[in-house]
């Protein structure tokens, strides 16, 4: 595999304690997990819940340590399995940036979002006061939002628009990968479809590669184009989204796309007792 991010033979376990009380035994979160994303590429991961996929991404970003396997990232070897410091932390921050679900929880509630911004900018670039003041405007701009949105707190705006933010803090770092970790997914519909057409957007002005972690294809196929799709910890199948998602290879991923709900399908409901 030669592309931005290279991902090869990645195992994550855990120790969990055992079922019968006694000591510990091995749960194996992600085993053997191989895949790469070229420059201003984009892959999904995709997966039920548990079936490692979130975890895949935590590795890769830095936030879980793996257990074997190797990671490349623009040539260059990181070692997935051993702790990092915090100036290596802050350096590979400034190559791959993670966007999360919940950005009312990533964002600090006392801070202003303008303060926001400035403090990922002044963790990640050199410039100066003024400079990052204009950057702040910029990025606010970048991602649909107004200056004015600078003095807000998370409070006073919507679940939209925080999202927003948590974007606009990750490109501060000047990233080259961008992970989406179930980014829309708490969204209504109508405010994932603006904040899918702004993520397109920005990959089309930036540049930046994605790797999307989610469990709804219909948001992966709009704005991915590889799948990987993975299922208690293993991949099951790989390759080109409209290929896998058009005719897939394997059970599990029919499974998965005959559980999207389609246009004019109401739930079954119960019988009601008379």
């Amino acid at each position: 595999m030669t592309g931005l991010l290279d991902v090869h033979d990645l195992v994550k376990d855990f120790a969990v304690p055992r079922r019968d009380g006694f000591g510990k035994e091995r749960l194996v979160a992600v085993e053997d997990v191989s895949f790469s994303i070229p420059p201003a590429g984009s892959l999904a991961i995709v997966g039920e819940s548990g079936s490692g996929k979130s975890t895949t991404a935590r590795v890769v970003v830095g936030l879980e340590r793996a257990t074997s396997g190797s990671l490349t990232v623009d040539g260059a070897d990181w070692d997935p399995t051993r702790t990092v410091g915090t100036r290596e932390q802050r350096e590979r921050g400034g190559m791959i940036q993670m966007v999360f679900q919940d950005p009312y929880q990533s964002l600090d509630r006392r801070q202003r979002i303008g303060d926001c911004l400035d403090e990922a900018l002044r963790l990640h670039t050199d410039l100066d006061r003024p400079a990052r003041r204009a950057r702040v405007a910029e990025l606010l701009d970048q991602v649909g939002l107004g200056e004015n949105h600078a003095e807000s707190f998370p409070r006073g705006l919507s679940g939209g628009q925080r999202q927003r933010v948590a974007i606009a803090r990750a490109l501060a770092a000047g990233p080259r990968i961008l992970i989406l970790d179930e980014a829309v997914s708490a969204l209504d519909l109508s405010v994932q479809a603006q904040v899918l057409r702004l993520l397109a957007r920005i990959r089309r002005e930036t540049g930046v590669s994605y790797l999307f972690i989610s469990h709804d294809l219909n948001v992966v196929r709009s704005v991915c184009d590889d799948v990987v799709v993975m299922r208690k910890g293993r991949v099951v199948e790989s390759g080109d989204i409209a290929r896998v998602l058009d005719s897939p290879a394997e059970s599990y991923t029919r499974r998965l796309i005959e559980s999207i709900p389609r246009r004019g399908w109401t739930p079954r409901r119960r019988s009601q007792p008379v």
